[in-house]
């Protein structure tokens, strides 16, 4: 293997389709060992397109709401190499596009976004720490857009989007010193999620596209993981605490 995540086990959550597919696979064609974690059967199907392109992958059923199941995803990833280089939090809510305002917003539909992106993102900080800590690895999440500059219509996806670029950077000072670093994706990918916000506002294609200087929003294969598979190597040792905006220059002043 001489990619440049050769030697590194990866683990990715909500991995099961759309952007996290596109990551898992990119890593993988990096040569790294990459553990998809996903709540439902479509991680499987991540993990057999992998296979399928020569790579090595195992898929692990996760719901990153639930403590026990992030520790038991964890412990699966180690065990597969004894160690644990890399772990990537995409998991986000299946209602993240579903264009709301605030006075609709109600206890489910809050609680289901800080679960999914807060909470996981907690989760998964804390079972990943020891293995991190012991290899100077790394941890990437997936910050947002509407975390950026918030969203009128997006009042808690913004609000869990914007805190984990708050928690990234806190923890990119605390675990300085162990030398693990601690990123943040900010991406603006074409996924199944998008989709389905096309087809609830028709218009919203267009409008995306005349705001993105390179006039499309990115393949999460193609477009957006090769800046995850940096993160995660080499050389990107000397980076943390950073939120990384790939979105075809949507954002020039972040």
């Amino acid at each position: 293997m001489t990619g440049p995540l050769a030697g590194r086990t990866i683990l990715v959550t909500g991995a099961g389709r759309g952007l996290g597919r596109g990551v898992a696979l990119a890593c993988a064609a990096a040569d790294a060992d990459v553990v998809v974690a996903s709540p439902r059967e479509n991680g499987a199907e991540t993990v057999a397109a992998i296979e399928a392109r020569g790579g090595s992958g195992a898929w692990t059923r996760c719901d990153a709401t639930d403590p026990a199941d992030v520790e038991a995803a964890v412990a699966a990833a180690v065990e597969r190499n004894g160690a644990l280089d890399v772990v990537i939090h995409n998991a986000t809510s299946r209602r993240s596009s579903e264009p709301v305002q605030l006075e609709d917003v109600d206890d489910a539909l809050w609680h289901e976004h800080a679960s999914v992106s807060l909470d996981g993102t907690f989760y998964c900080a804390q079972a990943a720490l020891p293995y991190l800590r012991a290899r100077r690895g790394r941890l990437i999440l997936m910050t947002s857009p509407a975390g950026i500059e918030g969203s009128a219509m997006l009042p808690g996806y913004a609000t869990v989007k914007g805190a984990i670029r708050g928690f990234a950077k806190s923890l990119a000072r605390e675990w300085a010193p162990f030398g693990v670093t601690v990123n943040a994706i900010s991406p603006l990918a074409e996924t199944p999620a998008m989709t389905s916000a096309y087809e609830k506002d028709p218009t919203l294609e267009e409008r995306l596209a005349r705001v993105v200087p390179m006039g499309h929003l990115g393949d999460p294969e193609t477009e957006i993981a090769p800046a995850v598979v940096f993160l995660a190597g080499e050389g990107a040792g000397y980076i943390t605490g950073q939120t990384l905006a790939v979105d075809g220059g949507r954002f020039m002043t972040l």
